[in-house]
């Protein structure tokens, strides 16, 4: 049929695991296709979008097809279809290249006890694999991405190399931080992150705009687009705006073929000698969970009850003050300075680890800063310069803190579909249960005490705190990995227990959260699986 697509390896979706597995595997002759159900972004247009939007939230430069939904931060109950008790407030993308589009760019490892968690804290679950297995392919995926930071600093994670590129420089305000803590428990230490320092991989050096959420408009910071362009040049084919909706179990076991459909309502059939799931956390189990037929009435991949369980993210206390003296925020990166040296100790028997995240946006994310500061200081009455010198004076010194607290696993946090409400593809919209344990509401508690003590530290005043925990975009488990079927859904290669051609990539395979930005850690496991899959696709 004209419609079919055929490959050796079939992979769904275009992000930071898809595109760069499936780079990988083109280079080693591999006849590779790939499905995305978004379309291709042209950054200049997403650019002139993001300036136009009212609301500049992450998703505001990129479409939100009816063919192609994704969740949008301020319409949380819009897409997902939420159950509470509490909301899930993180979002992904549907375009080719993914979510990588409007990522903040830290890339951080995760630190070895991370992967020993009940092991060493009687605490979730272990992997199945520990740091030293992943260590060498973590400095591979800093090589692919990219990543600019300081070899020589030591950020809990040891390494068997270099980053590619110096660090980025810090900004003014992380110096002002980083003198007020001189002496205290709190390390602040530049951040790795996945934006070039100096002319990269054929892309400009960073120049500060500021906008890496959402958009970095010069292509700085990483996006999966550079994998996607690898893969093509190497043979792979990339069919947009092309959803898949169910997967085919063949007699022996194996997926034999992937339904789709086109934005245009037409239809095929794909089939790869292996299946790669490369859909994020809340897409893939929502196409297994679709995929339920006879063989597999629980759906897909899902003989252990575990597809679309333990859904995570990295619940964030929020913390806002303003300085003594000026900072002067609003320059350089989102963030370039963090705090790492409370990842990890014997407290986490107790409470969730967190990392402390040091802004440069100000107010921007509580409040709407700067341009809420003007409106508020406009109704006061200001008018001509004094509005200037108030603008000026009120903006210089915010500043805005966050902890990204690890969440525990918990198999009652899960995304299933919704029986009622379909998109325009014909499946049913994810409902998700989602709630935080005792454990994960300790650490946030921790974290806001240690934002009061930097902020003393500090002398800042008019300090706030967010009540509720916020989303830090970090869509985490539901597919996760184990040591067998009974208790998860793949091995430490990501293949399936249940169906030896099929693989899943992504932070859905972690099996706890730990407290890094995942994508880091996606890169690392997606490297680390490509000869798994190639050797699958040259075993039929």
């Amino acid at each position: 049929m004209a419609n079919d697509i055929t490959a050796d390896v079939l992979i769904i979706g275009t992000g930071i695991a898809g595109a760069m597995a499936g780079a990988k595997l083109a280079q080693k002759g591999l006849k590779v296709a790939f499905l995305e159900s978004g379309k291709r972004i042209d950054r200049f247009d997403a650019v002139e979008t993001f300036w136009k939007a009212p609301a500049k939230v992450p998703e505001s430069p990129y479409p939100n097809d009816p063919e192609a939904p994704h969740p949008l931060t301020h319409k949380l109950e819009e897409y997902y279809q939420q159950m509470g008790p509490e909301l899930f407030k993180s979002t992904y993308l549907k375009v080719v290249g993914g979510t990588t589009w409007h990522w903040l760019g830290t890339t951080l490892r995760n630190v070895p006890a991370d992967f020993k968690l009940n092991t060493l804290y009687g605490h979730a679950v272990d992997w199945p694999l520990d740091y030293d297995a992943l260590e060498p392919f973590y400095l591979a995926a800093e090589q692919e991405i990219g990543v600019a930071g300081d070899s020589s600093e030591d950020l809990g994670s040891p390494r068997s190399g270099d980053f590619p590129m110096p660090m980025i420089p810090v900004t003014y305000l992380d110096k002002v931080v980083g003198k007020a803590l001189e002496g205290s428990r709190f390390h602040l230490r530049a951040t790795p992150q996945g934006r070039n320092s100096e002319f990269h991989a054929n892309r400009p050096a960073c120049c500060g705009n500021g906008s890496c959420i959402p958009i970095c408009p010069i292509q700085a910071k990483y996006d999966a687009t550079v994998h996607v362009r690898e893969a093509e040049a190497a043979g792979a084919e990339v069919h947009d705006q092309t959803t898949a909706t169910r997967l085919n179990l063949g007699a022996d076991g194996r997926i034999a073929s992937v339904d789709f459909r086109r934005a245009d309502g037409s239809t095929g059939v794909a089939s790869g000698k292996v299946v790669v799931l490369a859909a994020h956390a809340v897409e893939t189990p929502r196409l297994l969970l679709n995929s339920a037929q006879e063989g597999a009435q629980n759906g897909i991949f899902n003989s252990s009850d575990q597809v679309g369980r333990n859904l995570m993210d990295h619940p964030s206390k929020l913390s806002w003050a303003e300085t003594a003296e000026p900072v002067w925020p609003f320059r350089g990166p989102l963030s370039t300075s963090g705090i790492e040296n409370l990842r990890d100790g014997d407290f986490r028997k107790d409470h969730a680890a967190f990392r402390i995240e040091i802004a440069n946006d100000g107010h921007s994310w509580p409040t709407g800063a700067p341009l809420s500061t003007a409106e508020d200081l406009a109704r006061s009455g200001l008018r001509g310069d004094a509005l200037d010198t108030a603008i000026k004076e009120a903006t210089s010194r915010q500043i805005r803190i966050s902890s990204l607290v690890e969440q525990s696993p918990d198999a009652e946090n899960r995304v299933t579909l919704d029986p009622d409400k379909k998109d325009a593809n014909g499946m049913p919209l994810p409902r998700i249960h989602y709630d935080l344990s005792e454990y994960t509401r300790a650490g946030l508690q921790a974290a806001q005490e240690a934002h009061d003590e930097i902020f003393e530290a500090m002398g800042a005043t008019n300090v706030n705190h967010r009540e509720d925990a916020e989303g830090a975009g970090h869509i985490i488990g539901t597919v996760r990995m184990g040591a067998d079927a009974k208790g998860a859904v793949v091995d430490a290669d990501l293949r399936s227990f249940d169906h030896r051609n099929l693989f899943m990539l992504g932070s859905g395979t972690f099996p706890t959260s730990a407290t890094a930005n995942p994508s880091l850690t996606i890169a690392a496991l997606s490297l680390r699986a490509v000869d798994a899959i190639a050797a699958g696709a040259r075993e039929e």
